[in-house]
């Protein structure tokens, strides 16, 4: 998947919630769900959108489908972010780098 969906994935405060929500643990589609005020197909929806992005991934487990962050694509996009702010002029670099700790 290209990074524009990696990152443009994310641009919905919905969708970022969800990816916060699976950071902590596995999570069924029914217990997403109950995290909102949305209708499931609106979750639904939002978790098409991150499946295609790479951002999640799901399995199957018997009657459930159970949603899981996909951490690899994670390390790619912070990678090609790091590689930006290591091209940067040193002088920027430390002021760019605590800027992006903090914000985590």
């Amino acid at each position: 998947m290209g990074l524009t969906m990696v990152f443009k994935a994310p641009g919905d405060d919905t969708r970022r919630e969800i990816l916060r929500l699976l950071a902590r643990r596995d999570m069924t589609a029914g217990e997403i769900a109950r995290a909102f005020s949305l209708t499931r197909p609106t979750i639904s929806h939002h978790l098409n959108i991150l499946k295609e992005a790479g951002l999640v991934t799901d399995k199957k487990m018997g009657q459930f489908v159970v949603y899981s962050l996909n951490t690899t694509v994670f390390q790619d996009a912070t990678g090609w972010l790091q590689e930006i702010v290591n091209s940067l002029p040193g002088r920027n670099r430390s002021n760019i780098e605590g800027e992006m700790h903090c914000e985590k």
